[in-house]
């Protein structure tokens, strides 16, 4: 690794942790607010309008964004490839979720003021979408310190009005001033840092290679879209979304820890660790103090969560209301932490041009999420759910035993001990 690369790394990581844990207060402060002035539905409102941009998200990239930052190097054309095809598609996909607005109103028999929030969820979607290209060459370059000024503006703007709007009781409509004024924000602010003329056109040579690595990687989202978003969307229908609220309650805090560490972790290792594809060594070495750092944080951390929370809920006014969502809330926290173990590898596979492995496990993870859910809620309700997630994170031993055999790592000796 270049001196260079190792500053920027250790840079990144600072910034990005700095970022997470300013960014974890302020989202504390606000869901106290939210989920203790609104009712449980609100909630399961605004996750399943996130789960419908999520999809969205998916369908406007096919991979290639993610190609962008895998490359070793790049072209002006691939730059003008990647953004014409990706706007290309953010415009038809915007331009139905309109069209559709009716039918997701009646379908999940959503009160009259949540159109809003919807449409103003599609319209910063196309806005932020714009950021796509500066994102990557400052990822590519691993500064992550600029995109860690952009997402605190980002943040501090959104929490804010979002509390401020929520305590003035104007509901849904807070979600949506905030997110148009993050995705504005945060556009015009990511250009600043990152200068990138906009520049529209496709080069047929420069799309085949990029799609070479970019449709197996998309479509390991693809699953992972299925297996998340569309379950969430099954999940507001199948149970309501007062219960959909409750799950939605449980994950967020139980995975907390994990996206404010191990998100972070993986925005910087994966150019790293594309960087370094051609040093196994360093690689190995690496993942190992990934892998042990991550449980040494995360496993005490969780544990203490586990055991607190059911505390907690009694101390802040107005929230003993989440008291049924405990049992979920630790059952997401064991499902967390094994999560943990696994996705480090996947960043590994993909870094070492194998995406069809991260692939063939997310092909598991989502056909049986898909046959076990509903087995599972008809028998236990919305817990089975849950279940279910932690049993799918018990697969993180199989990954783990994958990825030996490509880099003979020995995950059980100390990387932090020193040798005399």
């Amino acid at each position: 690794m270049s001196d260079t690369l190792h500053r920027n790394t250790k840079k990144s990581l600072i910034s990005l942790f700095f970022q997470s844990g300013y960014s974890a207060v302020l989202g504390l402060i606000a869901s106290i607010i939210i989920t203790a002035l609104e009712a449980k539905s609100v909630f399961g409102i605004y996750a399943t309008t996130l789960a419908t941009i999520g999809i969205f998200n998916y369908l406007s990239d096919i991979g290639l964004a993610g190609a962008l930052i895998q490359k070793k190097e790049i072209a002006k054309d691939d730059l003008k490839t990647v953004f014409t095809i990706q706007q290309t598609l953010i415009v038809i996909l915007v331009t139905i979720g309109f069209v559709g607005t009716s039918f997701v109103e009646s379908y999940y028999k959503l009160p009259p003021d949540a159109h809003l929030l919807y449409w103003s969820v599609l319209i910063g979607f196309f806005i932020s979408s714009l950021k796509t290209i500066p994102s990557v060459l400052l990822e590519r370059a691993v500064d992550f310190p600029k995109l860690v000024r952009v997402q605190i503006i980002e943040n501090t703007l959104f929490y804010f009005l979002v509390s401020v709007f929520i305590i003035a009781g104007m509901g849904l409509k807070s979600f949506a001033i905030a997110l148009l004024a993050r995705s504005i924000i945060g556009t015009i602010l990511v250009y600043r840092y990152s200068p990138w003329t906009i520049t529209v056109g496709i080069s047929l040579s420069s799309l085949r290679e990029l799609l070479s690595f970019g449709v197996p990687f998309q479509l390991n989202s693809l699953l992972a879209l299925v297996k998340d978003e569309f379950v969430t969307l099954f999940l507001g229908r199948m149970l309501g979304l007062a219960a959909l609220g409750e799950i939605m309650w449980a994950k967020k805090w139980a995975e907390a820890p994990i996206r404010i560490i191990m998100d972070n972790v993986s925005k910087v290792l994966f150019p790293i660790f594309s960087r370094l594809q051609d040093d196994k060594e360093r690689l190995k070495k690496t993942i190992v103090m990934t892998i042990w750092a991550q449980t040494l944080i995360l496993g005490p951390v969780l544990l203490v969560l586990a055991f607190a929370m059911p505390y907690i809920i009694h101390i802040i006014p107005k929230y003993s209301k989440w008291e049924s969502a405990i049992p979920m809330f630790q059952l997401f926290c064991i499902s967390a932490f094994l999560s943990t173990l696994s996705t480090p590898f996947m960043n590994i596979f993909n870094a070492l041009k194998k995406p069809k492995i991260p692939l063939a496990f997310m092909l598991y993870w989502t056909v049986m999420t898909w046959v076990l859910t509903p087995i599972a809620i008809r028998m236990m309700g919305a817990i089975g759910f849950v279940y279910v997630q932690v049993f799918l994170s018990s697969t993180c031993f199989v990954v783990m035993a994958v990825a030996r055999k490509y880099l003979q790592i020995d995950l059980l000796k100390n990387p932090f001990r020193t040798t005399r």
